[in-house]
């Protein structure tokens, strides 16, 4: 039998953030992951990439982890352009206005679960399974039994579930959830531009829903994430690349120039899903297991992050018995407040933004123009969508 403090069921950014900021404070961790282990990067830039904020930043920073993240592929963003399609609404900002140094930075996920492997692998604490599967869960009231298909049983004080979406676990211990079809499907390719992205993310609102141009690395090359409905997605990816990028480059008015497809382009369908329930006993969900939100605003791996920072911080500062019940009801209380307003507030966002309703698009107009004529209002908006919403 194997022991750990903590097993982690799901390797993914969030799973292996949690797991080494334990490991670091002398935790023992147990990770199991049904997938490949985290690998380097490959020439081509992945579809799959995330606007991380100046607080995940921070947290990678304090893990050891930031410098290796830096030393693959990132590409720091200085400036922000939102605008609403064919109206005078618009707001822009950069990092010189709020006195910092960049804004945040989008990094393909596959170069941030690399960067925690690595670190991870140096912890004689940590036990990393990859390509392996989980046969059977039972708790008491004091520990977590994990057995896996080889026979192999781990035996855990705690059980965190980041496994995703679709959580086996949370089905399992029939963890009620909330939930709904946003009534988008999201787009995803990365694309060369004519023009330099020059450090700046752009997000335009369609009647259908947002386009955001996300920079790479390479100053030529970005990434996009379109999110429509799903006729409308249904027919962009019906197109072959040349009508796409045509449909691409009006859709952004031209901002970047003639834009090209460099890969297959990928789509998938945006549900909300917000966990009423984060604890049964000994086992508890992070991330995605626990809530997924609207990408438009990049929120969904930060909030997944905090919550592993949270875990951390509760799991390491106490001096009662470990994973008690009330500190895993603190973290829960915590986590699900801030969920709550950030589905909330993209919820908000998604609803106002959409469509072509002409008094809506004057509201919208309206809107964005005073914000980013407001200086104070203008600067704390900002310092929001950085992640800086609480810097002075």
């Amino acid at each position: 039998m194997q022991q750990a403090q903590v097993c982690i069921v799901g390797g993914g950014c969030v799973g292996l953030t949690l797991a080494l900021g334990l490991a670091k404070n002398n935790i023992s961790v147990h990770v199991i992951d049904a997938g490949n282990e985290p690998a380097s990067l490959t020439e081509q830039f992945a579809n799959r990439v995330s606007a991380i904020s100046l607080s995940s930043q921070t947290l990678f920073t304090e893990l050891g982890a930031w410098d290796d993240i830096l030393a693959q592929r990132t590409c720091a963003y200085t400036h922000m352009d939102v605008r609403d399609k064919d109206s005078f609404g618009k707001i822009a900002f950069n990092s010189t206005e709020l006195d910092l140094p960049e804004l945040g930075h989008i990094i393909e996920n596959g170069a941030i679960r690399y960067a925690l492997f690595q670190q991870l692998k140096q912890y004689p604490s940590a036990t990393l399974s990859f390509n392996t599967r989980y046969q059977a869960i039972h708790q008491t009231d004091t520990d977590v039994l994990i057995t896996l298909e080889s026979g192999m049983p781990v035996m855990a004080k705690l059980l965190v579930a980041a496994d995703g979406a679709n959580s086996g676990i949370r089905t399992q211990f029939k963890m009620p959830i909330t939930f709904w079809d946003y009534d988008h499907h999201a787009i995803v390719a990365t694309v060369k531009t004519q023009e330099t992205h020059s450090h700046t993310a752009r997000q335009v609102f369609l009647p259908t829903g947002p386009l955001a141009f996300l920079p790479l690395s390479d100053e030529h090359s970005q990434s996009i994430v379109w999110s429509t409905s799903p006729e409308q997605a249904q027919y962009l990816m019906s197109l072959d690349n040349a009508e796409f990028n045509k449909a691409l480059n009006v859709a952004i008015d031209g901002q970047c120039g003639l834009c090209e497809v460099q890969d297959d382009r990928a789509v998938f369908p945006l549900k909300m899903r917000y966990a009423q329930q984060w604890v049964n006993g000994k086992i508890a969900l992070m991330g995605d297991a626990a809530h997924t939100i609207h990408p438009l605003a990049g929120l969904g791996m930060n909030l997944g992050l905090k919550d592993a920072a949270l875990l951390i911080k509760l799991l390491t500062d106490s001096k009662q018995e470990f994973a008690s019940t009330r500190v895993l009801r603190e973290y829960e209380r915590a986590r699900k407040l801030d969920a709550q307003k950030h589905i909330a507030m993209m919820q908000g966002l998604k609803e106002l933004f959409e469509g072509d309703n002409p008094l809506k698009k004057l509201i919208r107009g309206v809107g964005l123009s005073m914000v980013d004529n407001l200086g104070p209002i203008k600067t704390l908006f900002a310092k929001e969508a950085v992640g800086k919403g609480s810097a002075k």
